[in-house]
């Protein structure tokens, strides 16, 4: 489990990584839907507002 903010962060870092590595070898149109759609749930979680910072994790 992530303890800051920071490592959290580097940790979706590596999922958008992974999903650029899958996506450049795919050419599945499911797959590539899937793709986006995981992306955009990693980015909401990686740009969400306010931050982690300051917020008691449970």
């Amino acid at each position: 489990m992530p303890t800051n903010e920071k490592e959290y962060n580097g940790y979706l870092f590596d999922q958008l990584s992974i999903l650029e590595r899958i996506e450049a070898v795919t050419d599945d149109e499911k797959a590539l839907k899937q793709i986006a759609i995981e992306r955009r749930q990693i980015e909401r979680k990686l740009y969400q507002n306010p931050s982690l910072q300051g917020k008691e994790q449970v």
